[in-house]
């Protein structure tokens, strides 16, 4: 699980990757290419992705490195509902 901080979640919701800034809590043993469930704060689901780094690579990571690469998110329906249909 990731859980994001306030000021991302509206990036992730557009279907941007998260950086390591943007993080605010990993689940430990984490390893790279696993699933990840993505948080907000409030622990309501955003969407998943894939893990771009596992969580001891995390640690060394500079700030505007990749931490989650975006899968789905709870605003993709918005974003398509027109093409759906």
């Amino acid at each position: 699980n990731i859980t994001l901080s306030f000021a991302v979640e509206m990036s992730y919701l557009y279907g941007n990757n998260v950086l390591k800034s943007g993080m605010s809590r990993i689940t430990e043993s984490v390893p790279q290419y696993a699933g990840v469930v993505v948080y907000s704060m409030n622990d309501i689901p955003l969407g998943f992705g894939v893990a771009a780094q596992s969580t001891e690579a995390c640690k060394d990571l500079e700030a505007g490195g990749n931490v989650v690469l975006h899968q789905a998110d709870i605003g993709e329906y918005l974003r398509v509902e027109d093409e759906m249909f």
